[in-house]
């Protein structure tokens, strides 16, 4: 009498049990181990990209050659670094719970548990008061802004990171305090044009940052309480309605801020050109909810890239190239 086969997991042909992944495609795998260390990585210094966006005022006013100029924005790009790695920090200490749900954010040091919260406040202080001290003994208007700046997040983070259109808002506010700080640093005069530019293209892309967060993640994700006071259709009106004004406003600054250049060519209307494609570019990585964080898509969008490029000889020809009209 022949007894029936033991089922078994080790048996031959019997299905393995599915891992927590093959349950939920949500979760990721676990990162790979980086060189960086946790403390580095916290202060996110991928996310130091943003602030290049104090050299667009030197560059915008033909002044980013100038030698003074040009160390005074060096010194205030590296003040926001400090001082945003501050922001960072003080943001991932207060949404550490938050974050442990995230498919990707629960990969963050002080989430994982790499940093202490201790540490981490300790970083955030002496980061925050070196970037004070770089900019203020740039620049008194430097100083200001950075403080400003540190103020406004810090706020945000704490108290009105829930709140809908505020926080669009209040991220904006920091894409815009960055451009600003350029002209700060340098004594430049800041134009109507320039900062119309700077505010909608703060807009734009935080908007765009949150519709692509809304794609990916819904509002059942649990991880950004304002984003259930939200609807698909309000966040891609408000990028869209930010591109058009965006390209609006630099369109009549190419036109009537700068009407020669070299050789006599109007190079700043023709910048208008792949400035409007990087844009639409950009849309096209918002739309399909890859914008959730803008600084990988800089990094790693090879067309971005390319366009960005052009754009800069374009406007190096037109700032310096000729005389303002």
């Amino acid at each position: 009498m022949t007894s029936e086969p033991q089922s078994s997991p080790a048996a031959a042909g019997s299905a393995p049990e599915p891992l927590e992944n093959d349950l939920n495609p949500d979760v990721d795998e676990a990162p790979r181990k980086h060189r960086l260390p946790a403390a580095v990585r916290a202060m996110r210094p991928r996310q130091w990209t943003k602030n290049v966006l104090v050299f667009t005022a030197p560059l915008a006013s033909g002044e980013l050659l100038d030698p003074v100029v040009l160390g005074k924005a060096a010194l205030a790009f590296v003040a926001f670094c400090l001082v945003s790695a501050c922001v960072y920090l003080v943001n991932d200490i207060h949404d550490v719970t938050e974050d442990r749900l995230h498919p990707k954010k629960r990969f963050r040091p002080i989430a994982a548990g790499e940093l202490s919260v201790p540490a981490a406040w300790v970083l955030a202080v002496v980061s925050g008061l070196v970037g004070f001290a770089v900019a203020y003994a740039t620049a008194v208007p430097l100083g200001i802004t950075v403080t400003v700046y540190l103020v406004l997040q810090v706020v945000y983070s704490m108290f009105l990171k829930h709140m809908p259109i505020i926080d669009l808002a209040m991220v904006s506010s920091g894409f815009l305090l960055r451009a600003i700080a350029g002209g700060a640093a340098g004594d430049i005069d800041l134009s109507q044009w320039f900062l119309l530019v700077a505010s909608f293209g703060s807009l734009f892309m935080v908007a765009g940052k949150r519709y692509s967060e809304f794609v990916a993640l819904g509002v059942e994700a649990g991880t950004r309480k304002s984003l259930e006071r939200y609807s698909e259709s309000y966040l891609r009106f408000s990028w869209m309605l930010a591109a058009v004004m965006v390209v609006v406003s630099y369109s009549l600054w190419a036109f009537e801020e700068r009407a020669g250049g070299a050789w006599g060519i109007n190079w700043a209307a023709i910048s208008i050109a792949p400035f409007t494609l990087a844009m639409l570019q950009y849309a096209m990585e918002v739309d399909t909810g890859q914008a959730g964080e803008p600084e990988d898509i800089v990094l790693k969008d090879r067309v971005l890239q390319v366009l960005g490029l052009i754009w800069v000889v374009l406007i190096g020809l037109a700032v310096y190239g000729g005389s303002p009209a």
